[in-house]
Order: C-alpha cells, then structure tokens, then sequence
C-alpha cells in the first residue's frame, strides 16, 4: 500500500526488521588490537562553505583509519554528485539533503564507524532533524560547529563560489543571499582562522576522548599519534645499584663487538620499542618471515632482526645459566636476563633480509664472521652507551628528541636520514617539505635531521666529518637553523635496501615523527657483481624502498614523502629540482662523481654545496691522499 505526501508516493507496507549481529559483535571484529570495540557515531561538521569543514573531516578520517578505528567522511560536495544529484538548493531541496545525509549517516554508525559530515547544513531544524534520527537509534550524535568568519570564508574562496554568489550568477548562497543559523547548543566550536587543520582535528579528538569515543590513555600531545609504534617509548635502563653491580659480576661474561654494542644502545634508548631485549627466537622468526612483532594484540614494524651472536665457547661457558652480564672492552653495560640460546642460521638471515647471499655484500661479511649461536633475552642496562668521541651531545633518546620538539612547539616533525653529505639539492628538497606542510596548515614544522652514527663500510665518510659539514651547513642557513633538530641515530648500516628502511622510519616514528623522507634506493648498496648479475648495476631497484615504505604494515600513522630528484640546473648555476623538458640543461652529480672532485681537489660548480661545508669534505678526502 502507498499513500500520497507532498506529491510522493510514501510506502506504509513495511516493517523494520530487526539484525541479528549486535553491536557489540560487530565491535569485537571491527579496528585493532585493542581497539576493537563499538565506537558508532556521528560528527556533524556544520559552517559556512570555506570553514574548514571537510578539510577537518578528511584529516581526521585519515587519522582515525590510520590507527585502526574505523570511520568514513560525507562530503556534501561529494554526496550531490550522487545519492542526491536530483537535489537542488530550494530550502525543501536541502531538507531531503540533510534527511538523506542523516540516514546514510546512521548506517555507518550503526555499522561501527565513526561517521564524519561535513555540510554547510545552515538551518537548525535541519540538524535537529539528523541528531533526532540518532537519538532514536540510541546512536551518539556530536555537533561541531565550524566558526569561521564570512570574511576570512570570502578570503579563502577555493572554489569561487563566494564571487559567484556576489556577482548574482548563484542564487540563495549561505551567508550572501541565504542566512545561516548558528548553532545554539554544538558539543564544540572550532575557530579555523588562526589555527591549523591540525590543531583543530585535535579538538575533536579530545572530544571523542572525553565522551570514551576513542580511549583517553591515547594520542600524544600534539594530537598526532594514537596506537603506533611511537607510544610509548620503552626505555631499558635500570638504577645503577651495587648489588646489581655484585650480581653482574658474578655471571658469566659476554663480550660484545662494536656493533653489538650499538645494538644495544639501540635497545636500552627504545629506538626498537616495544622490544626490551636482543631478540629470543619467536622474535626473530616473526622478524625475519614478517617484518612485524606482535605484542598484546598490536602490531609493530620491525624489519631488521636485533640479535646478539656468540661462539660455541660463550654457549658452553652459559649453560645452564638464566642470565649473563653483556661486556664492551672490560665494562660490564647490561644483564641479558631469561636467556634463550638458539642457532644463528645465517644464510637463512641473510636471505630472508637481502635478498642476496652474496659474499661480497658489506653487512653479509659481518654476519658471516659472527658466531654459529643466538642469545636472546630481557636487557637491565647499567649505564647509557656513550663514545667519547665529541659528538654524544648529538645522540638524544627517542624521549629526548620527542621532549626537543615539544620545546620548539612543533605541529609536526619530519624526519630525513642520510649517511651521506648534505649537498644543496638535499636542503631543496627539505626546505621544500617544510613549505608544503605549511600550506596544508601547520604552523611549526620541525626537521628531524638525523643522520646514522652506527657502523657504515669502509668507503662510505667517517660519522665525525659528515657532522661537521651538517653543522657548516645549518650554520650558512640553507636550512633554517632555529626549526631543525641535528641528533644521530646510533643504528648500524646494513644496505638491506627497501627491508631496512622500514627500520630507518619505524624508529623515527618511535623518536616522534609523523612524515618521513625517503630518497632513491634507500639503504642501498652496489651489486657485488655489478651490471653483470643486475639491470643497474644495483643490488636494489631504486623506487622500491618508497614503495615498499607506503604498505607496510605498522608504519600506517606515518607519511611518507617521496624524494622529488633535484639536479644541478647548468643554465640557473644552482641545484633544483629536474624538469626532464629541460634535461640537457642539468648534470646529475653523482656521489661517484663528488668523491672525485675531492679527491683531486677540483671545485664542484657554483651552487651545488655551501663552500665551507665542501670544504670540510675536500679536506677529508685530500687528507687520506696524503696520508696514503
């Protein structure tokens, strides 16, 4: 049966039919870890058209997705262009709009999403309507009012409807010719005109924090993080007491190489959060085949297996022992408690990480030349790893680097690494960053500049000489000084290509980093055999590491930004970024070709690196000339 209402056919032979999931059931199947749980609502972002609306909307899906909460976003714009593109802007047209926007809208949450609406939506009734339509489905509806001047919307005018609407070419535009009603009672009002998108989504979050939407123990202080691998920071350090001092004394000694030792500082910094020790097997059996740990229902990226090789002889000398003290040229730095001992099955290692088993490979050589046994453990480290060597004023903690940036007021840090020099092209590409995410709206970007300190091969510049060119090159102000944190990162180099540089950005997101840098082939390295056994003469393809970076799994809540190719512009006397219309017009200088311009003292062309900083690089190279 049907019945006439305003002039449409109304259909009253139905029933609602009631499901048989609840919503506690599709709760316990929907997010991660521990955020599976029903979260069903509705944000209502309401404002004039250039508020902000959907800018805040948009970002906040990303970061509700990104932490495994899910949730979708109704864009006004985008729901005209179908479920109602019959819809014009009569007021009785933008009720049906509304009416229509508020039933999708209860599906999603009632499906388990948060649902995130952004419509200019300018009568009160309108939105009483669609909170109404909640309440009856005992659904938390929020209202948030977008509270931004017509003035500064006029200002912003993307779309130019603003023009438009004042030349008269758009009838009964808000805020021209249509009046909006302003919220009464909205459960929050953001003011967009002196704040980031940024600041403003955290608002909201802290909203849904505070009505148990989303957990309270979550997000960090700038709103950015929730579940990741950055939260929280898992230092291994312990109060030096004598009687640990005694106990140590008393165990059997370890004695660690080099790198074993910038293994565990690694470790005892929380750089490899959530581990707390050398790796037992599951561990590194989940590392090698996966890339990932699972702790407590939560995953984290970890891509590089951390493990602490020894002899058959320091297996002996440990049986039957659950703890062993961990020595570095006859200082005791930590205790290796609940011990397993396993075989290091190193071509297995080396396979699985390198896709290569290549003698030649410089890190390959270095597992190789280690011990046929693993121990693994929970690490009590008695004093922090420090060098002596004049640089450990740079080697802050991830908790120190996160504590840095709070004091500069970052919005947002992003990350570069290198193990390399800093040329012009470089400080192009991360001034260029800085000014793009300004533009999306934050207001205190900071950089991360945070070059790997650890063991590197022999070829590569020594960390104490790429330090002094990095400071030359803050201190000429290519890069701006005041909004850039230099601090080394004590891994060692691996050259496992697009495996460790999942590492490389796990670990800044674990220092507090919420974009990262990545370059061409990152952490790659040379085929030993060359052109001969690869296309390129490259071990790795050099877009995979950047690919491989945007899929991985536990490194969702950071974005990652391509590295765009800067070049050395012949015509313009300086580095920018290429343009393949022009491309006999530039010279890519390559780090073949810059090692040769040191080493025979050759200038490089103008514009390519600060003087003094070249300098310093010409300096070392002519010193191992005469030396040799």
């Amino acid at each position: 049966m049907v019945r006439v209402e305003k002039n449409h056919q109304v259909a009253t032979n139905v029933k609602e039919e009631s499901h048989h999931v609840s919503r506690d059931k599709r709760g316990q199947v929907l997010g991660k870890g521990e955020l599976q749980e029903f979260r069903g609502c509705t944000i209502w972002f309401t404002g004039l058209s250039g508020a902000g609306k959907t800018s805040i909307s948009f970002a906040l899906e990303e970061f509700l997705v990104s932490n495994g909460i899910p949730s979708y976003g109704l864009d006004g714009d985008n729901l005209r262009t179908g479920l109602n593109k019959n819809l014009g802007f009569t007021k009785e047209d933008r009720e049906e709009n509304i009416r229509r926007v508020a039933e999708v809208a209860k599906l999603f949450a009632d499906a388990g999403h948060v649902c995130l609406c952004s419509f200019v939506s300018p009568f009160v009734e309108d939105r009483e309507m669609a909170r109404q339509i909640h309440k009856s489905s005992n659904l938390p509806f929020f209202e948030v009012f977008v509270d931004t001047s017509l003035e500064v919307c006029e200002k912003r005018d993307v779309k130019g409807l603003y023009q438009k609407a004042r030349q008269g070419i758009i009838k009964g535009f808000t805020g021209i010719d249509q009046k909006y009603e302003k919220p009464e009672h909205p459960e929050l009002v953001i003011k967009t005109a002196n704040a980031s998108i940024n600041e403003s989504m955290k608002l909201v979050i802290e909203m849904l924090k505070e009505n148990e939407i989303i957990p309270k123990c979550t997000g960090n202080q700038n709103g950015h993080l929730i579940i990741s691998d950055s939260s929280p920071v898992k230092e291994l350090f312990v109060h030096e007491s004598k009687e640990l001092l005694e106990e140590a004394q008393n165990l059997p000694k370890i004695t660690m190489t080099e790198i074993d030792l910038q293994w565990l500082q690694v470790l005892s910094e929380g750089w490899a959060s959530p581990l707390k020790g050398f790796m037992r097997e599951d561990e590194f059996l989940q590392t090698i085949h996966f890339n990932t740990l699972v702790k407590n229902g939560n995953t984290f990226n970890q891509s590089v297996a951390i493990v602490l090789p020894i002899t058959s002889e320091d297996k002996r000398r440990i049986d039957g022992y659950k703890s062993v003290a961990l020595y570095h040229n006859q200082e005791c730095y930590a205790v290796l408690n609940n011990i397993e001992v396993y075989h290091h099955r190193k071509e297995e290692r080396i396979a699985r990480q390198f896709g290569t088993t290549h003698k030649d490979h410089p890190y390959i050589k270095v597992i190789n030349e280690s011990g046929d046994w693993l121990v693994g453990g929970d690490l009590e480290v008695l004093k922090r790893v420090t060098w002596n060597d004049g640089l450990d004023q740079y080697r802050l903690t991830p908790a120190q680097l996160r504590q840095k940036c709070e004091h500069l007021g970052a919005d947002v840090v992003f990350a570069f690494q290198l193990r390399n020099p800093i040329h012009n092209g470089h400080a192009l590409l991360m001034t260029d960053t800085k000014k793009q995410l300004m533009e999306r709206g934050f207001k205190k970007p900071v950089l991360l500049l945070n070059p790997l300190g650890g063991w590197t091969k022999d070829d590569d510049v020594p960390l104490k000489v790429r330090m002094l060119q990095h400071q030359a090159v803050l201190e000429s102000g290519v890069l701006d000084k005041e909004s850039t944190v230099l601090s080394i990162f004590p891994s060692p180099m691996m050259y496992a290509g697009p495996t460790e540089v999942q590492w490389h950005a796990k670990a800044r997101m674990v220092a507090g980093a919420n974009c990262y840098i990545v370059g061409r082939d990152p952490a790659g390295v040379p085929h030993p055999e060359g052109k001969e056994a690869s296309p390129d003469g490259n071990l790795f393809e050099s877009t995979h590491g950047s690919r491989v970076l945007k899929m991985a799994p536990g490194l969702e809540t950071l974005e990652i930004i391509p590295f765009r190719v800067a070049a050395y512009d012949i015509v313009n006397r300086k580095m920018t970024f290429f343009q393949p219309e022009r491309k006999e017009q530039f010279d890519f200088i390559s780090g073949t070709k810059m090692r040769k311009f040191a080493r025979t003292g050759e200038e490089p062309p103008e514009g390519f690196m600060v003087t003094k900083a070249w300098q310093i690089i010409s300096d070392y190279y002519q010193s191992i000339i005469n030396n040799n």
